[in-house]
Formats: structure tokens, sequence, C-alpha cells
């Protein structure tokens, strides 16, 4: 067994397809194929089924791809600490939906930062969905996301907080002296929702077609101040976070009936080997936010 071949069955698993793993890390179909066979003569296992299109992970594939993705990820921590490597900073990869971003950074990352000097945090600004996907992929370290999504249980998870949605406008609109709503009276309102890797617009979504309300969707938009700038003409309402408001004071919240309350927090991939310094940034999370 080499780390080569470790790397090559790991980006396979991870890729589904023995050509798009060899255009992944540049190497030839039949090394890919060859580093497969030998680990599996080595250890006598089946570690893939073979479709037309598609590779699948045995159940004695998936335990070896956890434990092959554990030792990279050490001998990785290990070279950069006895490296010349070692001058430069670690980094968590972090992915986080615009919305969430106004409500937990820059007070997150100043305070890590401060904590933690020698860490590196490198954002990413994806909709939940799409960052969870990125973490199942290994694309991202961590995600903080809604963690109202239904394949949540695929993931490692500390809930940070609890938030409540609001139907959000400026004075002027017609349902701005409103102090609640129901979800029947957004029937026909211009409404712009965030892009369809938002889990706020698919349940937002769901919740519409449930009780055949349409609203006038105007925009999916994934910009809180592009948001902003419609919502401010007086003409058209948006779904935030009731904790935002603080630092949009023009804005007006309304309570939706029945209410939207929503989940979130951190995500990490399921059974993989966690770093020492994402597990730095996991743990000041739960410190700041959880005091547990």
């Amino acid at each position: 067994m080499t780390f080569n071949q470790l790397r090559y069955f790991c980006m396979a698993a991870r890729c589904h397809s023995i050509t798009q793993a060899a255009k992944a890390l540049f190497v030839t179909q039949p090394t890919i194929s060859i580093a497969i066979r030998d680990l599996e003569k080595e250890f006598a296992v089946s570690l893939f089924t073979y479709t037309k299109n598609r590779l699948e992970l045995t159940k004695e594939g998936e335990e070896f791809y956890k434990k092959a993705s554990y030792i990279l990820q050490y001998a990785e921590e290990m070279q950069m600490q006895f490296s010349d490597e070692a001058r430069f900073k670690p980094t968590v990869r972090l992915g986080i939906p615009p919305m969430l971003g106004s409500v937990f950074f820059p007070e997150l990352m100043d305070g890590f930062h401060e904590e933690y000097p020698d860490i590196f945090l490198e954002l990413s600004e994806f909709g939940s969905v799409r960052a969870s996907n990125m973490v199942l992929d290994e694309q991202l370290d961590v995600g903080l996301v809604n963690m109202e999504m239904y394949d949540i249980d695929k993931f490692s998870h500390l809930v940070l907080a609890d938030e409540q949605l609001l139907f959000c406008v400026c004075e002027g609109h017609e349902l701005a002296g409103e102090k609640e709503i129901s979800i029947q009276q957004l029937d026909g309102q211009p409404l712009i929702l965030f892009n369809h890797d938002s889990v706020q617009n698919r349940m937002l979504t769901q919740q519409f077609h449930a009780m055949g309300i349409k609203p006038r969707i105007i925009m999916h938009c994934s910009q809180i101040m592009t948001t902003l700038k419609f919502v401010r003409q007086g003409k058209c309402g948006c779904f935030f976070f009731s904790s935002m408001l603080d630092q949009i004071p023009e804005l007006i919240g309304i309570p939706v009936t029945p209410s939207i309350n929503m989940k979130i927090g951190l995500i990490w991939k399921k059974g993989k080997y966690i770093s020492a310094h994402t597990e730095s940034f996991i743990r000041y999370c739960r410190k700041v936010y959880t005091n547990t």
C-alpha cells in the first residue's frame, strides 16, 4: 500500500468515476484502475461495485475509505508540522450562506482570530444546500448552515442558535402596520426569495405550495444588499432572521403565523478525520454560542 494508491482510491470514491478521478489528479485512467486493483488484491476486499456510468463503494469500501481518508489527512498534517510549510498558517475552509454571514460575522471571525491568531479562516459564500454538499465532497472543512435539511444526519453537527424568520418590509408597504400576518396574506404579494440552494427558500416554497399560496416572486437573490435595495422601495417584502433587524433599523419585521423557526449550526463530515485547527474552530464556536 502506498500513499498514491490511497489518493487515487479516495478520489475515485469521491468522483464516483475513474475517468473523473484521473482528470482531477492529472494521471491516466489505467493508473487509477491499477491502484484500485492492487489495493483490492493486497487486502482481499472488493472496494467498488461497477455500473455503466458510476462507481459505488461496497460496505467494505466505505470502511476502507474512512481509514484511507484519515491516513492521508494525518500524513498531510504531519508534513505541514515538520516541514518548511509550517511557516504558513493552517487553514479552515468554511462555507457560509449570505444571510448567516450577516448574523454571525464579522464578530465570530474577529473573536476566533484573537484567540487563535495562527489559524486562517478561508470563507466561501454558498447557500446551505451547496455548502453541505461541498462538506460531503471534502471541498470545505465545515459549513455554517440552516440545519433544517432533510439529510442533516449525514453530518456531525453543533447547534449554535435558534432563529425565527420574519416577513420584512419598509415603511409605506401595505402590510407595514400589521402586528403579525398569516401565510395566506402573502398570496399574490411581491416577494424576494433567496437562491434555490437556500434551505430557507425550500422551506418557504414548500409551505406556499402546501397551502395553495402563490406569492409573486420577483427575484431569487443571494445578496442581502440587492434584496434591501428592492425592499426599501416599499413595494415588496422578503424574509430575514429576527436577529438581523438590529443591524437594519429601517426594516419592519412582522411575525408570521404559524411561526417559522430554524436551527443554525456548524456541520462537518461524519466519520472524517478532523484536523487540529478545524477542531479548534469547532471548540471555539461551542464555547461562544453554547457555553458547553
